[in-house]
């Protein structure tokens, strides 16, 4: 079965997820792991990117507090957290096309997070595009 790049956003969107909570638990974990518990399938873009958000954690923590004005990824919920990391790092090391990484991060964040940290990841990415591409 293929998955579209959105149903496979979802995926990464809770893997992220689940290994933030295994982070703040001091839960040992593998990556491989983790994805595999989340999908049916072996899927490059999923590993790219889950890799690569975990590879990048802390400079994309920086980079999302740099734009975030007086507030701080760490407050956001832990899904909004993983969606603004994915977004930034697809901005940043991917050559998915930046209204698609937007799009795909907002509706994300309609469907999964409230509608203040949806404009949040709105924001954050937008002001990014700004600043470097």
């Amino acid at each position: 079965m293929q998955l579209t790049r959105s149903e496979l956003r979802v995926k990464i969107m809770t893997i992220l997820y689940q290994i933030d909570i295994y982070k703040q638990g001091k839960i040992p974990f593998e990556i491989d792991a983790v994805i595999n518990e989340n999908t049916e399938i072996s899927n490059e873009f999923v590993k790219e990117v889950v890799y690569g958000v975990n590879t990048y954690y802390d400079e994309l923590n920086d980079l999302a507090n740099k734009y975030l004005e007086n507030w701080d990824i760490n407050r956001l919920d832990k899904t909004g957290a993983s969606i603004l990391r994915m977004g930034l790092y697809e901005l940043k090391y991917t050559e998915t096309p930046h209204i698609v990484v937007i799009n795909e991060a907002v509706e994300l964040a309609k469907k999964y997070s409230d509608d203040s940290v949806r404009k949040m990841i709105n924001a954050v990415l937008d002001k990014y595009i700004k600043d470097n591409i």
